[in-house]
């Protein structure tokens, strides 16, 4: 058996008390070789003794260990020897974009639609050239040629003295004023003075509109008021002549949906205006439309004769003055209708034959005076070339009918209907 060459060893986790100068030991307890050092020469004591391998004291690839542990020292508190542990905050250092190469160009790679939605309104940008993003607020004042100011609780509605009107608890168009409230000052006397103020004991000129400002195309809402509730209203001087605090401000309405009453003659319920009807007044609705209903009782007055009216202002005259009128135009007609089955003479003598049956027949009827003229007897004659459309009128049994000339032909042609045939005669 060949020689054995034994160490220094220890079952427990210790450095021995002394070495002698390049002595090596073993601890047994946590597997770590050590070594003596120093200047005690040869055969000397080591002034120190160092750890120079073994498990317990370097990386040791051998053992297992948990997933994303690394050894480092401890995280917090006193210096101590490394363990393996998770990594946490406190071991990345802070790395500024310049310490990454490829920063910018990684940043510039990722789309907008990829980057998570805003939590929070973005303010305080003014786009000042074409690719530059823009807020909603800006887009929206901007397609309307407005400066979009924050609402106001109330507007003047004549001149006011500032100093003294614009303190909590005043009131204004109806309005009683807290300390923070918005007020657009539109009325002056100096019209300089015009402008967004904010409520206090000393009003101030709002943040949005201060002093030096440039007011052209502001516009801002009206919240509250008697006469200004639910107004918008813009400044109308133009730019370059609008500076607050220093040039005349002017004022307009630009929307005024909330300030529209009903006058005489219309109600109004929220947005919707209507016709207020007398009742029984003469005028009603039917079907949406306004119509005329003249059966209302209320109706009064006298229409004249000449204006399709009767003259009178009650039925029972307006139907004698009907019946006058009536009788003057048929005794124009009296030796005519005086031929006719017997009828007496003189328009009331007329008036009686014509029955409200015979009235319904006339009714609708369409024919001219010429052609009354010719039915009643007129001898004047019209050459007039014939046509098989043409018609005869005719008493068909009682009923008089209009006779095509065609058929008037088949009759004839037809001996055995008409008895008609053409008879040369005898010699």
């Amino acid at each position: 058996m060949a020689n054995t060459i034994r160490i220094k060893r220890s079952t427990g986790s210790s450095n021995p008390t002394s070495l002698e100068n390049a002595e090596v030991a073993f601890r047994e307890g946590d597997e770590v070789l050590v070594y003596g050092t120093g200047t005690g020469g040869s055969g000397g004591s080591a002034t120190s003794i160092i750890s120079i391998g073994g498990k317990g004291a370097f990386f040791d690839k051998a053992t297992v260990r948990g997933a994303n542990l690394v050894l480092s020292g401890p995280t917090t508190g006193s210096d101590a020897a490394p363990t393996f542990r998770s990594l946490v905050v406190a071991d990345v250092p802070t790395l500024t974009a310049a310490k990454v190469s490829d920063f910018d160009t990684q940043v510039r790679t990722n789309r907008l639609d990829q980057l998570a939605s805003a939590t929070s309104t973005v303010s305080g940008i003014t786009p000042t050239a074409d690719a530059h993003f823009a807020t909603k607020g800006y887009v929206d004042s901007v397609s309307e040629g407005l400066d979009v100011k924050d609402s106001c609780v109330a507007a003047t509605t004549a001149n006011i003295t500032i100093a003294t009107a614009l303190n909590s608890g005043d009131t204004l168009d109806g309005v009683t004023l807290a300390d923070g409230n918005r007020v657009l000052v539109k009325d002056q006397s100096t019209a300089s003075q015009n402008g967004i103020y904010v409520v206090g004991s000393t009003p101030a000129r709002a943040d949005d509109l201060a002093t030096g400002a440039d007011a052209s195309g502001m516009f801002t809402f009206v919240e509250q008021g008697s006469v200004n509730a639910d107004i918008g209203f813009v400044c109308t001087s133009n730019k370059g002549s609008a500076v607050v605090g220093t040039n005349n401000l002017g004022y307009s309405t630009f929307s005024s949906s909330g300030n529209v009453t009903a006058g005489n003659g219309l109600d109004k319920s929220g947005n919707e205006l209507s016709v207020d009807l007398k009742a029984n007044g003469g005028i009603v609705i039917e079907s949406t439309e306004m119509a005329i209903d003249l059966a209302a009782s209320s109706i009064t007055g006298t229409l004249a004769v000449g204006d399709g009216g009767t003259g009178s202002t009650s039925a029972s005259a307006a139907r004698t003055a009907l019946g006058l009128a009536i009788g003057t135009n048929v005794q124009a007609y009296d030796a005519d209708l005086a031929n006719l089955s017997g009828c007496q003479s003189g328009a009331s003598a007329a008036l009686a034959l014509l029955t409200s049956t015979e009235v319904a027949i006339l009714d609708g009827a369409t024919v001219s005076t010429s052609e009354l003229n010719i039915m009643d007897g007129d001898t004047s004659a019209t050459s007039t070339t014939l046509a098989a459309a043409d018609r005869l009128v005719m008493n068909d049994a009682g009923t008089m009918k209009q006779v095509a000339l065609s058929d008037l032909v088949t009759f004839f042609e037809d001996e055995s209907a008409s008895s008609f045939n053409i008879d040369g005669g005898t010699y």
